[in-house]
């Protein structure tokens, strides 16, 4: 899944407003997260997820082994905060973030 440069920018001008739905901390991606995750990208399709780990490198082993998991796009990662993007199967137009 290829997003264009104009998309991102699209995305991350509407990701600007969002808070993060989700928080990942010391037990980093378990179950109970990732389903989190998988839900809120489901509903809302543009997501923020804030990853609470020390060490950069850590934080962007994080960030990639969630994009990977949930075959999502990583649109931005500024600091501890990740903006990341997966189509719905079936997009809802009331809950989306981007339509």
């Amino acid at each position: 899944m290829s997003i264009s440069s104009a998309m991102k920018k699209q995305f991350r001008s509407i990701g600007h407003g969002l808070s993060p739905v989700v928080t990942v901390a010391g037990k980093g991606l378990s179950a109970g997260v990732m389903a989190e995750i998988e839900r809120a990208l489901e509903d809302h399709e543009l997501i923020k997820v804030k990853i609470v780990v020390a060490e950069r490198e850590s934080r962007k082993a994080v960030v990639q082994a969630l994009v990977n998991d949930c075959k999502a796009e990583l649109i931005q990662e500024i600091g501890k905060v990740a903006l990341i993007y997966r189509e719905a199967l079936k997009p809802h137009p009331v809950k989306s973030n981007i339509r």
